[in-house]
């Protein structure tokens, strides 16, 4: 499977090397220097070539490698607009990948839900995160930002004696014009696996 997605991202990166590698820069946005583009992803420090896509120097030609691929590939000059944050349901035809979303973004969080409580300051610093806007409910609530342009708001329920704890994700709400609507839930989903990982 590893090399199925490794020949997806070098098609990718194929095709972005055609367009204007500045153009590209400003859209992402990256710094250029030596045909390689630099920029924060999924709290590693990334780095897109030719010849592939690196975190924090490591090889990635797994399912990250190519979201980042396809955000390379996609993204485009507007700025991010955080709100109104929108569902994943809101997105364009995302009824196909809403299970999955659901099961892989969100629900794999609820066991975490006190452990990540405790992470706080480990989260906003390796996601460049933040408190969610005012007015956002939610027991627990933050903003992170796995993409340069795309945020991700984490609301979080703790268990009481009536409800089980609970996870809900949105999106920025233009989230959409950087990425497709099936990278955006893999966005979601690996986003999550990082947050479980700075759970610990």
């Amino acid at each position: 499977m590893s090399s199925n997605y490794a020949a997806i991202i070098r098609e990718n990166l194929a095709k972005m090397f055609t367009l204007d590698l500045n153009e590209r820069a400003g859209a992402l946005p990256a710094r250029l220097a030596g045909g390689a583009f630099t920029f924060k992803a999924f709290g590693a420090e990334c780095r897109l070539a030719l010849d592939g896509v690196r975190l924090d120097g490591r090889p990635e030609e797994g399912p990250m490698g190519i979201i980042i691929s396809l955000y390379a590939l996609h993204a485009v000059r507007d700025a991010c607009r955080l709100e109104p944050f929108k569902s994943f349901k809101e997105m364009p035809d995302s009824a196909p990948y809403a299970g999955a979303f659901n099961n892989r973004t969100e629900h794999c969080l609820v066991p975490a839900v006190a452990r990540l409580n405790t992470r706080i300051s480990t989260i906003y610093t390796l996601l460049e995160g933040s408190d969610a806007p005012a007015g956002v409910s939610g027991d627990l609530a933050f903003v992170v930002r796995p993409l340069p342009k795309i945020a991700l708001c984490y609301l979080f329920y703790f268990a009481d004696d009536d409800f089980p704890a609970g996870v809900t994700c949105l999106y920025s709400n233009n989230a959409d014009r950087f990425l497709p609507t099936d990278a955006l839930a893999d966005l979601g989903e690996y986003t999550s696996k990082v947050l479980l990982a700075a759970a610990g």
